[in-house]
């Protein structure tokens, strides 16, 4: 018998765990084969099995089965396949609300991403059965779970799937047979799952694996009887990736402290984004679980045990600052010596949009982030509607929609791309479509309907040549009422960007990927991430280069942006615009007000001998 997967994000761990689920009820020996890449046959009662298999949208599955109750199950599995395996259309989620927008915070430390301490178990007599008593006990937590979340139920459903998952569980059992004590053997067969997960090609699969640890650690801590991590306080990480930093329940965590530097990964920006205070570079400092921690990133301080009259009174201090920010958040941004600075704001969700104060409209609109939820590409006509409810959401105030950014630490679900053995070097942003460009196309067209009706600027990104600004050009065809620019982001292309601008009516630098590429430093791993500093002296000589030869507007979309301190520095070095992210707009605009430019002394900023410097000038 032959199904066809139809549910949009394929056959991943939920409609995967109803499949076996379905299966494991009925007297038969099931197995599916994926006929579009040849996987399998594998055990269709064994969720590790099925999920990885990695079946996507539209592929089709040869499902053969044997046993006494053969035809039934063959027959209940065609109903399955037929209902998507369960799965609904659902809305993309929204994160939670956002946080205080305070750069300080106190609270309980909520240790995540720790292992589960193993030193002190030791093997008993009956390691079989402690095993079965921590599945026992780890499912009726999962199924109260459950039970009491209806609205991720079926996340805790596939945990459970998981939990009793017979391919590996006949794994640990072996090695319990063989000596390994049950903590050494689910660990170690829950990780090479997890390792499975992470190996496939579907970015959306690979993020499964995180399924797989919580399992692992719920087992290991019912074995060894430490406790659930607290779920209230300041978050202790030792890097922040960007599915928990949109998920995060503001309500409850006050605050992220990273063990790891770096300021530009995209955990990080979606946090700032969300106004949750953040510190990153806190280093392998002992902090235990519950232990009162607080940090202030304004000066880069992390504390254990602070002094918590001298914190508190610093918050309402900063509290203070931000509410006076807000009260004239529409105000222009007028220096002290005349100059008005426009400040826009970073759109990656409408909920960015409709909750900004202060925006002078947004200076750049992530489509990979509006639409990165899909297995399938957007229509022309659902981009627009996407784009009209950002614009009036600002108030028909001017949005620059950057077009398709993918590549490197960006995927797009519906626009599989080949391995690349270095991907941030590899086909990103604009050179992506060159050979394929049909859905810039669709972008394109919505953009230009879009900016007919309201002010409307595009700009391109990873652009480096003048021959790719005329393809892009080109493609976009008559612009009307459209402004037209691109990102600056590779140094080549600020160095030559009095060749790029001719047709152009501004540019954009993006200061996150000009910063790395400056550097050399890849800003998603911990062990150089500190080397992707935006104030490095080297990256502010490009930025001063290009306002002083682009001959068109000038605007900053990247995190340097968002900093009140560096926005002084950038406008003082002629940028025009700045986009930052929504909780940071009136504070920047707040600073800017302050601030006499002809007093920043820039060619000392440009001469400094790294960023530490430069923050010593500022």
């Amino acid at each position: 018998m032959e199904v066809a997967v139809g549910n949009e994000h394929g056959l991943h761990a939920r409609p995967a765990a109803r499949l076996v689920g379905l299966v494991n009820g009925f007297d038969a020996t099931v197995t599916i084969t994926d006929l579009d890449t040849g996987r399998g046959p594998v055990d269709a009662g064994s969720l590790s099995m099925v999920a990885t298999l990695n079946a996507q949208q539209g592929h089709r599955l040869r499902v053969g089965a044997s046993g006494p109750q053969a035809a039934e199950v063959l027959e209940a599995v065609s109903k399955l396949a037929a209902e998507n395996f369960g799965d609904a259309e659902t809305p993309p989620t929204a994160p939670t609300p956002g946080g205080s927008g305070l750069d300080v915070a106190i609270g309980p430390a909520v240790l995540a991403g720790e292992a589960v301490d193993l030193s002190a178990y030791v093997a008993g007599d009956d390691e079989l059965g402690r095993l079965d008593e921590a599945l026992a006990t780890a499912g009726d937590e999962l199924r109260g779970l459950r039970d009491s979340s209806p609205d991720h139920g079926e996340i805790f459903e596939a945990h459970l799937a998981l939990l009793n998952d017979r391919k590996p569980l006949d794994e640990v059992r072996a090695a319990i047979s063989a000596g390994a004590s049950a903590a050494d053997a689910w660990k170690e067969t829950y990780d090479q799952l997890a390792g499975t997960f992470e190996g496939l090609d579907d970015a959306y699969q690979r993020e499964r694996a995180q399924d797989v640890r919580a399992v692992r650690d719920r087992v290991l801590r019912a074995l060894t009887g430490a406790q659930e991590q607290l779920t209230e306080g300041i978050l202790v990480v030792p890097e922040l990736d960007a599915a928990t930093a949109a998920t995060l329940d503001t309500s409850r965590v006050t605050g992220i402290a990273v063990r790891a530097a770096g300021t530009t990964g995209h955990g990080v920006i979606v946090a700032r984004s969300r106004g949750i205070p953040l510190i990153t570079g806190i280093g392998e400092v002992d902090v235990p679980a519950g232990a009162t921690v607080a940090f202030d990133a304004r000066i880069g301080s992390f504390e254990v045990g602070p002094d918590e009259d001298v914190v508190r009174a610093t918050i309402a201090e900063r509290e203070g600052e931000r509410d006076r920010a807000l009260t004239r958040a529409d105000e222009p941004a007028t220096t002290v010596d005349g100059r008005t600075i426009d400040v826009l704001v970073n759109v990656g969700v409408v909920q960015d949009a409709v909750d900004a104060r202060g925006a002078d409209g947004s200076g750049l609109v992530r489509t990979e982030v509006l639409f990165g939820d899909r297995r399938t590409a957007p229509t022309v006509d659902e981009q627009v509607e996407v784009f009209r409810a950002i614009a009036r959401a600002l108030d028909g105030k001017p949005i620059t929609i950057r077009t398709w950014d993918i590549g490197g630490d960006k995927p797009l679900p519906f626009l599989q791309q080949a391995h690349e053995a270095n991907p941030f070097l590899g086909e990103r942003g604009l050179r992506v479509f060159r050979r394929r460009p049909e859905l810039l196309r669709d972008q394109l067209e919505a953009i230009r309907r879009v900016g007919a009706e309201t002010p409307v600027h595009v700009m391109f990104p990873m652009v480096t040549t003048a021959d790719e600004v005329a393809w892009a050009l080109e493609e976009l065809g008559p612009r009307g009422d459209l402004e037209v620019g691109i990102m600056v982001e590779v140094p080549a292309a600020a160095l030559r960007i009095g060749t790029l601008t001719g047709d152009l009516d501004f540019v954009s630098i993006g200061t996150n990927d000009l910063t790395q590429y400056t550097t050399a430093a890849d800003r998603t791993n911990a062990a150089v991430a500190p080397l992707a500093d935006g104030l490095d002296p080297a990256v502010l000589q490009l930025i001063d280069h290009v306002v002083r030869a682009a001959n068109v507007r000038v605007a900053v979309c990247g995190d340097l942006a968002s900093s009140p301190e560096a926005a002084v520095l950038l406008a003082a070095l002629g940028v025009q615009e700045l986009s930052a992210v929504g909780p940071q707009v009136p504070l920047v605009k707040a600073r800017l007000r302050q601030a006499d430019l002809s007093q920043v002394n820039t060619a000392a900023v440009l001469a400094a001998r790294d960023g530490d410097q430069v923050r010593g000038l500022l």
